[in-house]
């Protein structure tokens, strides 16, 4: 017969304490530093691991008229050289639209695009197999621009317009007028960890697959239609990724349905990874953006009139490009009101690799545009853009709404500006800039301020939802699974917080699992900025539910009155009534009281997020659940001889609600800005006139380094402000602080300017490599004064 301990502690006064809101390691953060971090490339091959390697289209568009691989079947060692004849299921990987083969069928449309895979034993000999493949193409006509598939008339989409107000004849009678066109370039998701995926053949011909993927379901999905499966049985498990950034949101699951077809194909486990260069030539980029514009403004700077026309290079298929669009048009406003306007955006088709998300997901693009225009404004009407864009703020709601007609609710861009520009003295700063200006021939020094507005939720609304599962053991130690991918950003730290919030356990009696689609079903990609907004409230779920089934089991061990029950506490690792503290029980004595009372201690939570509709007919909605908020102040010095630039200071203030773990939020911001700081000024992707990418390394692609952050990088969490209808509080931080990084460039354009007489406007292209602020000095210099 099992004996249970004591009901009641000794007499004490119990100190509770909750994970939440206080700074904290990353939950693997020193096996990340120690390399006892599994990956998927870390977890040990199963007995005959064959390798999967990719044959990829060396052209931009061509007819593949032959293809023969007996020569490369008959070598020592080699399993399999598959076609597209060779999938069982539906030979398409398009996450949304069925437009994207897996193995190229009959033509190829970039280079890179996969026309064959070799499974053999070693990644040497799948090499030297590949080159014995013999393939014949007719090359065809490619685009390769964005401007010459307008020319074509090449589009992925139909016209995609949002429009309030009258700004033709806004910008008919404005006093200031200005119009232009403008570009945003590539880049790179250079995350650590490149693709990988492992399958292995199970029973009954069910597969498992261990995948680098923001996104699981999708993964399972895509794996059970290539292989002519049900989803039941495809399982894809993601231990960790090292990086992500949107990169891994839908760009992960060929990877795994050619393992898996490997795997089926010679039932043999097949792990397909890519090195550093095929990952780079062989997958989508942030996607490229051309804009036009028309703005009208007072002689005050209040922003009258606005048309504009936005194309994006979705690369040659469909992937997530219209979602993209649409939210760059969502945020062509940024933080400004807009009376009267015109967006229209679509997607051009061209022949590269097919686009697809990036953090900030088309964010960063549209609020590039509005940004030019101001910055010219500025420039023109002599005025300090700072205060240029203070003037055209949103107000709060309901007075304004956004250009979709979504009010702007709980703004909190006047309350950053006033704190950030005390904090950061921007007024007695900018006023030595210029007079550094004056004196300093060869360098000059700018400053800029960057807010930023930045919508919190999937625009496709039926994405807004989560599940979790959370076990309790009758030990008291609790398994948490949930939907979220961890990639780095602390998300596993998050809900591990949550959890053990919700039960009152100590964070080291909580496991987060790997993800996986057997314990998690019909999961929504990790991405939006909404993994710890989503899952967090599953979480949350679960956990009230184990917490109300094990409510009784406390009060009898407590012996407290029925009625009482409802006002039990659960914390530090105690059940108690808090006012009568003194007298507790362990969760471990209730868990184990409720295991032998026959109660489940497993249960399941589920979130959506209420209230999220647009009709992108009328152009009208409310794709939001609410709007973070930033702003930063950049200090920048240029070098006009070598076109150089640093960044000298750089402070934020950025508003989290009132954040989950600090630390972990800090450092997103940091590296959100960093990482925009990179697309903005130094990661240029390039391309030759055949379409074969030339910055497929690291030696060729310049991603930020230790020496291009500043040396002084003040952040601030903006404080006393919570959220309300999210997780404790909470606002998202993993995408908004990406656009800070645009400050820099008013910076920039502050310093080149210096080298201008007044007003002049400065012509600076993106990304602000040395090579273009080279130029837009000398274009200053040779301003007419």
């Amino acid at each position: 017969m099992s004996t249970m301990p004591p009901p009641f502690a000794v007499p004490r006064t119990l100190e509770t304490s909750s994970p939440l809101h206080a700074p904290a390691p990353h939950e693997s953060g020193l096996k990340h530093a120690s390399g006892e971090a599994l990956y998927v490339d870390d977890l040990p091959s199963p007995p005959g691991t064959l390798v999967g390697h990719i044959i990829a289209s060396p052209h931009a568009h061509a007819r593949l008229v032959r293809q023969e691989a007996a020569r490369a079947r008959a070598l020592p060692g080699v399993h399999a050289v598959l076609f597209a004849e060779d999938i069982p299921g539906e030979n398409d990987i398009g996450p949304v639209l069925h437009d994207e083969p897996l193995l190229a069928d009959g033509e190829v449309h970039c280079v890179g695009q996969a026309v064959a895979l070799v499974l053999a034993e070693s990644a040497a000999l799948c090499r030297q197999a590949a080159r014995l493949v013999e393939l014949e193409y007719e090359v065809l006509p490619a685009l390769l621009s964005i401007r010459e598939a307008v020319a074509a008339d090449a589009f992925l989409s139909e016209p995609h317009t949002i429009r309030r107000g009258e700004p033709e004849a806004a910008l008919a009678t404005a006093p200031v007028r200005i119009e232009g066109e403008c570009m945003t370039g590539a880049q790179d998701h250079f995350y650590l960890e490149t693709q990988a995926a492992l399958a292995v053949l199970e029973e009954d011909g069910a597969l498992r697959i261990w995948s680098s993927t923001q996104h699981p379901s999708e993964v399972q999905a895509k794996v059970a239609e290539v292989m002519g499966l049900g989803r039941h049985q495809v399982v894809v498990e993601v231990p960790r990724m090292g990086g992500g950034f949107g990169g891994k949101e839908t760009q992960a699951a060929p990877f795994a349905a050619l393992a898996a077809l490997g795997a089926t194909r010679t039932r043999r486990p097949v792990k397909v990874w890519l090195n550093r260069d095929q990952d780079m030539a062989q997958t989508g980029k942030r996607h490229p953006f051309w804009a036009r514009y028309e703005a009208g403004f007072s002689e005050e700077g209040l922003l009258l009139g606005l048309k504009a026309e936005l194309v994006s290079d979705g690369g040659w298929s469909n992937d997530l490009s219209r979602a993209i669009l649409d939210r760059a048009l969502f945020h062509m406003d940024n933080a400004y009101f807009l009376a009267n306007v015109q967006v229209t955006g679509r997607v051009a088709r061209t022949n590269f690799p097919s686009n697809t998300a990036f953090r900030g997901f088309g964010g960063p693009q549209g609020m590039y545009v509005v940004e030019e225009v101001l910055n010219r404004a500025a420039e023109r009407l002599g005025m300090d853009p700072a205060e240029l864009r203070r003037r055209n703020f949103y107000r709060e709601a309901p007075a304004h709404r956004t250009h979709y007609e979504q009010p702007v609710e709980g703004n909190r861009l006047p309350r950053i500006h006033a704190e950030l520009m005390a904090s950061s003295e921007y007024t007695r700063r900018r006023a030595e800039i210029d007079q550094y200006n004056a004196s300093s021939r060869w360098t000059k020094r700018g400053i800029g301020y960057q807010p930023v507005k930045f919508g919190i939720s999937f625009t496709t609304s039926f994405l807004n939802q989560a599940g979790a599962f959370a076990v309790i053991y009758a030990d008291g130690s609790v398994q948490l699974n949930h939907g979220g991918t961890e990639m780095g950003q602390g998300l596993h730290t998050k809900m591990r917080a949550v959890c053990a919030h919700e039960l009152g356990v100590s964070l080291e009696r909580v496991r987060v699992m790997n993800t996986a689609t057997d314990k998690v079903p019909n999961t929504s990609a990790t991405a939006a900025s909404s993994g710890s907004d989503l899952n967090g409230q599953a979480v949350k779920a679960a956990c009230e539910t184990l917490r109300e089934r094990l409510r009784p089991i406390a009060a009898r061990l407590l012996q407290v009155e029925r009625g009482e029950a409802e006002a039990l506490a659960f914390a530090s690792g105690q059940v108690f009534h808090p006012e009568r503290p003194q007298r507790s029980v362990s969760f471990t004595e209730v868990t184990q009281a409720a295991y032998l009372a026959q109660v489940s201690l497993s249960a399941t939570g589920y979130y959506r997020t209420p209230d999220i509709s647009y009709d992108r007919v009328a152009g009208r909605g409310r794709p939001f659940h609410y709007f973070a908020f930033g702003a930063a102040v950049v200090e920048v010095e240029v070098s006009s001889l070598t076109g150089e630039h640093r960044v000298r200071r750089v402070d934020i203030l950025h508003d989290v609600g009132n954040s989950l773990i600090p630390s972990i939020d800090r450092g997103q911001v940091e590296g959100g800005f960093v990482q925009g700081l990179g697309w903005l000024t130094c990661e240029e992707v390039l391309f030759d006139e055949k379409g074969r990418l030339l910055t497929h390394s690291p030696d060729t692609y310049k991603i930020p380094a230790l020496g291009d952050v500043p040396k002084d990088f003040q952040v601030a969490l903006l404080e006393k402000a919570p959220q309300e209808d999210t997780i404790h509080g909470s606002k998202a931080v993993g995408e908004p602080p990406f656009m800070l990084a645009i400050g820099a460039v008013t910076a920039l354009r502050h310093a080149i300017a210096a080298f201008a007489p007044p007003r002049a406007e400065v012509h600076l292209a993106s990304p602000a490599t040395p090579e273009a602020i080279l130029r837009a000095v000398e274009a200053a210099r040779a301003t007419p004064r």
